[in-house]
């Protein structure tokens, strides 16, 4: 008998995925009631996906259930990519509090209020989130709660699916709602680590920011952001000069009294473009003058190499080898876009966990914290590993 439990069944009947999935999840319980259930769906009828969430959550008793919908989704050691599927995973977790909640987002005379998070949510171990991206501010949200929570980890994603705004669906508590966004905030001796893999490999130097203006970085030691790049990049193999072309990043350094910066070390941001006229970077946050950064390319490789080193980490659990369930949220732009399979990050998180029952889905931006802040990512994977270790 074990405490977690995942099954993935693809069919054009959603019901029928979800009675098989969610039996296959039960099973390794041994009868026992599970304390928090997960559901993930794929399919182009909203409806259809209501009827197959309510099917999961009467199915699981008393358990606290969430889901959502996605373009993809993940679980016994695979993943179903744009096809009719449902992925269910179960966890017993004694002594335990589970506190589901549903929050939306309310106007006010002078803006926009997040209303539904419990009073004391502070006092949780863990915050899981699932959140509609056309509804609910999830950047703004996630930077607010580090603020009235600080340290406090959050895990998630943004729910996704084949028909855009408005064929998002959420379900909590055999409730599905289509806006807003839903979670459960955990208490107790859960024991749950959080890994988020940015897939990225850093490139050229470390440098500090030496003139930036808002999101825009003007000069990087003292040389203007442009001209350092072009050092940089017509120093390095051409095909890495080509990764560059084709979607730099930055690394945003984490914790600046480091004596070394390496993979895992950075807050990986988008460089969006070139201010022309002061001969600056456009980069996809605020970088702040002092800050120490560095270049960074992402392909197949660099992030293969990068999950596979953060999983395999003392960081996790004291060693994946003690890991008995897990969560994954993966970017819908990593699968078989960036793999040569959509099954890539699956197996690796099979493999690393010594095959633990893991499930989870392709999300339109993950959720996840680095360097002790939670922040929402792109071209991630966030993982959550539950075990027993203290």
């Amino acid at each position: 008998m074990g405490r977690f439990g995942s099954g993935l069944v693809a069919d054009a009947d959603l019901v029928v995925a979800a009675e098989a999935a969610t039996a296959a999840a039960l099973a390794p319980l041994g009868g026992i009631e599970p304390d928090l259930v997960f559901a993930f769906a794929c399919g182009t009828d909203p409806e259809a996906v209501e009827v197959a969430f309510a099917r999961v959550s009467a199915l699981c008793g008393g358990a606290a259930t969430l889901g959502c919908s996605a373009g993809g989704v993940i679980g016994d050691e695979r993943a179903v990519e744009a096809a009719s599927a449902v992925s269910v995973w179960a966890a017993v977790l004694p002594r335990t509090t589970v506190r589901t909640f549903h929050l939306e987002v309310m106007r006010t005379e002078e803006s926009l209020a997040v209303v539904g998070l419990p009073e004391d949510a502070t006092d949780a171990d863990i915050c899981l989130l699932l959140a509609d991206p056309y509804t609910f501010p999830a950047d703004g949200f996630v930077t607010r709660f580090n603020d009235s929570a600080p340290g406090l980890p959050i895990a998630g994603g943004l729910a996704s699916g084949r028909l855009g705004h408005g064929g998002t669906r959420l379900l909590v508590d055999g409730r599905v709602v289509d806006r807003g966004a839903v979670g459960a905030l955990l208490r107790g001796p859960v024991t749950a680590r959080t890994v988020v893999s940015q897939g990225c490999r850093p490139i050229g130097p470390t440098m500090v920011v030496t003139r930036a203006e808002g999101n825009v970085v003007l000069e990087l030691a003292g040389v203007s952001a442009v001209k350092k790049l072009e050092e940089i990049v017509s120093e390095l193999p051409a095909e890495e000069q080509a990764l560059a072309s084709r979607g730099l990043q930055i690394g945003i350094v984490m914790d600046e009294y480091a004596e070394v910066h390496e993979r895992g070390d950075f807050l990986i941001r988008a460089v969006m473009g070139v201010d022309t006229d002061r001969e600056g970077l456009v980069v996809g946050d605020l970088v702040p003058v002092g800050r120490t950064v560095r270049f960074q390319v992402r392909d197949a490789q660099a992030a293969d190499e990068d999950l596979r080193e953060l999983l395999a980490g003392p960081a996790v659990l004291g060693g994946p080898g003690l890991v008995e369930g897990a969560l994954l949220f993966t970017c819908n732009g990593r699968g078989g876009a960036l793999f040569a399979n959509a099954d890539h990050d699956a197996l690796a998180v099979a493999e690393l966990f010594a095959h633990a029952p893991a499930a989870g889905f392709f999300a339109a931006g993950e959720i996840g914290p680095v360097g002790g802040r939670n922040y929402l990512h792109g071209f991630t994977a966030s993982i959550v590993a539950f075990g027993s270790a203290g």
